[in-house]
């Protein structure tokens, strides 16, 4: 499968994408995982959006990423998804290879921080991410905060 990358800030993203990325971030953070919150929070204006679409022009994978001092004291890296039907092709690691390699060409290589679905630390480890605090609950859902060393 072939995945066409894509990160633009907020001010950039034409209406159709910002649609498909709100109904996405919408399918899995909301009805997926049975959470209602309110995922639309002002911090997207702040970010910049990495955008995957498959040759179909379907957006398959999704993440927000943050310079230091826009969500937190450091970068970081939010709203990671992988839309259900591409979940078998191992998308969600290029997902966070490709988020890492915009955060540092965009923000510089620096320390990055995540809030992990506690679920997952071990997919994050994978990434140089140690849990940095306790465990937490976010709208239902266990979390651990997440840095990876500069």
């Amino acid at each position: 499968m072939t995945i066409r990358w894509h990160c633009l800030p907020f001010a950039a993203l034409p209406s159709l994408i910002l649609y498909d990325l709100l109904r996405l971030r919408s399918e899995v953070f909301v009805v997926e995982q049975n959470c209602a919150f309110q995922d639309i929070d002002r911090l997207d204006m702040d970010a910049h959006h990495l955008l995957g679409y498959n040759e179909a022009g379907e957006l398959a994978a999704y993440a927000r990423l943050f310079d230091a001092g826009k969500s937190g004291e450091q970068a970081s890296i939010g709203r990671v998804i992988v839309a259900q039907p591409f979940r078998q092709y191992g998308l969600g690691r290029e997902l966070m290879r490709q988020a890492l390699a915009f955060s540092d060409s965009l923000f510089g290589p620096q320390a990055n921080k995540i809030g992990a679905q506690q679920h997952l630390e071990r997919f994050y480890n994978e990434f140089g991410y140690e849990q940095s605090g306790p465990m937490y609950v976010e709208d239902g859902i266990p979390h651990i905060p997440m840095v990876r060393p500069a």
